[in-house]
């Protein structure tokens, strides 16, 4: 059994929210390299925008103290290596200074699975900046349900049967599991809106295979405010029963609108790209995402292979600037701004507070 692990933070940004310094790159490798063999099979640092996530293998299984442990001690040193710099927003994912057995509530997000080793296991780490864990919502739907996007579903004997979903309640704390084709429609009433539901896990049906897992971490319902809302990653395993790679891509084949992009306040389309072009600076944005692809072997992990880097998806790209330029036109109005009940969650109950006595009865 191997366990997949992708833990990641925003513990500081150069310059503003665009990227991540490469000294907090080397730090975080200078901390996971002794680990290698004691407590980790293999790992890999990378970083989309201004976050850094460090993807792991190991034999412990999910949410392991040990390896949370390390990826918290990772996540010290690069703020400090970013406190040194001046670097913006240092530490700015890490909530309080212990930890407590795992990074859940912490600050830093997370997706994990564990699962035996195929005789040829692909998986892709899905890594996003300036949006929120709904994100994901409408690509895995797209990914496990829609035979449009994966043709699979219909070709392929192993996948007929189709898969389930796990469904978090963001705000009730609740989850459901919904089974596809079946319940797609009852799914949809739900995943439909990413700002309280979101998919937690997608299941193969024969045995409960892990086929999809996701951080679904939402810090802002539990610190009061917009911290570490956004930057969701992603663990999707591919072929032999599960969507094939270029399934699993297709969906971002079109931009969609997603919350995040500046202040965390604004809908913005997600778009794919390659590991070098994640640097999102225009509004600081518009919302980015990379595809690292990996074959896992014995645990240890072959590559990872930039799979946006294709220019395939470059249409993807220049409709994505063309509904980007769309939204930016509406300035601070709705529907480029978040509607009132998400703003909750950022800055501006601080200015209503300030104008309340303001408005007087009519």
């Amino acid at each position: 059994m191997v366990t997949i692990s992708v833990i990641k933070a925003d513990t500081g940004g150069f310059v503003g929210h665009t990227s991540v310094h490469p000294d907090a790159l080397r730090r975080a490798e200078e901390i996971l390299a002794p680990q290698k063999g004691p407590l980790l099979i293999d790992y890999r640092v990378a970083h989309v925008g201004d976050d850094i996530a460090l993807v792991m293998t190991h034999a412990r299984g999910v949410e392991n103290e040990d390896i949370h442990r390390l990826a918290w001690d990772v996540f010290q040193g690069t703020t400090a290596v970013a406190k040194g710099l001046k670097l913006y927003g240092a530490g700015q994912d890490l909530l309080g200074d212990s930890f407590s057995g795992t990074v859940r509530g912490l600050g830093p997000g997370y997706a994990e699975m564990a699962f035996e080793e195929r005789p040829s296991e692909p998986v892709i780490v899905f890594l996003a900046d300036k949006t929120s864990p709904g994100a994901w919502n409408l690509p895995i739907y797209r990914m496990f349900a829609d035979p449009f996007t994966t043709p699979g579903l219909v070709i392929d004997p192993k996948m007929h049967s189709g898969f389930v979903f796990e469904v978090l309640d963001l705000i009730g704390n609740r989850v459901a599991r919904f089974s596809c084709p079946e319940e797609a429609y009852d799914l949809l009433l739900f995943i439909g809106a990413p700002s309280r539901y979101v998919i937690r896990r997608v299941l193969a049906k024969s045995g409960e295979e892990p086929a999809c897992a996701t951080s679904t971490q939402r810090l802002s319902l539990m610190a009061g405010r917009y911290v570490g809302k956004d930057d969701p990653v992603m663990i999707v395993r591919c072929q032999s029963g599960l969507p094939a790679v270029g399934e699993a891509l297709e969906p971002f084949a079109r931009p969609m609108l997603v919350a995040g992009w500046m202040r965390g306040s604004h809908y913005g389309p997600l778009m794919p790209v390659s590991v070098e072009d994640a640097t999102p600076s225009r509004f600081d944005g518009p919302p980015r995402v990379v595809a690292l692809g990996f074959q896992i072997a014995g645990g240890r992990l072959v590559g990872p292979r930039d799979l946006f880097a294709d220019p395939a998806f470059d249409a993807a790209r220049r409709a994505a600037l063309e509904l980007a330029d769309t939204m930016r036109s509406l300035g601070p109005f709705e529907p480029h701004r978040l509607p009132l009940d998400e703003m909750e969650y950022t800055t501006m109950p601080e200015v209503l507070k300030r104008v309340e006595k303001r408005f007087a009865s009519v």
